[in-house]
């Protein structure tokens, strides 16, 4: 299963891009609706990704312990459900509910926000301080399907640190890994290589 690396578009410090997406029900939540006072974790996830699947426990674990220091969590799937129909919105209501994900998972229809961020994969992670400037782009932690290494989210839980005491972020965090996000036809970004 190929591995592609994130990001193309967004630097530290850099303003994180708003959004207005609707979740499974229909309710619209925006970048600001999501945010907590002390930041924003952004997620690209998906239902079927066994990147996503292996960590969603563990990702469930960790936005509640961050929501506890004012940081809060968003999913977004931006997946072509139309070819990927196990990334519609009925699954994706079962795939929060057995994952515990007691935050918001949005669907990216259009997949304007994934271009705006930049995502390249599923799972994909952007967290922002209380300003809506990124303090931290990359992976989960060093856990992978079959590797041995069970999720236990600490790249991410020790950029929570850093950006909650004030601290020097990480130097040069290890990018997202993951599945490739599912582009609709035609509508793969400039800096997208389809070979990947």
């Amino acid at each position: 299963m190929p591995e592609v690396l994130s990001t193309f578009r967004l630097h530290a410090g850099g303003q994180a891009p708003d959004f207005v997406l609707p979740d499974t029900l229909g309710r619209i939540v925006s970048r600001a609706d999501a945010a907590g006072p002390a930041g924003l974790l952004v997620v690209f996830a998906c239902n079927h990704c066994p990147f996503v699947v292996y960590l969603a426990d563990a990702l469930g674990d960790l936005a509640r312990e961050i929501a506890l220091k004012g940081v809060h969590t968003v999913a977004i799937n931006p997946n072509d459900a139309g070819k990927y129909p196990e990334d519609g919105a009925d699954r994706m209501v079962q795939f929060a509910t057995q994952h515990r994900w007691d935050f918001p998972y949005l669907i990216d229809e259009s997949q304007e926000v994934a271009k705006a961020y930049g995502a390249a994969c599923t799972p994909d992670f952007f967290l922002f301080d209380g300003d809506g400037r990124l303090a931290y782009m990359g992976q989960f932690d060093d856990s992978r399907p079959r590797s041995g290494v069970a999720p236990h989210g600490g790249d991410l839980r020790e950029a929570v640190r850093r950006m909650s005491e004030g601290e020097q972020p990480l130097a040069r965090p290890y990018p997202s890994s993951g599945c490739s996000i599912k582009w609709q036809p035609g509508n793969q970004p400039e800096w997208w290589d389809s070979g990947v």
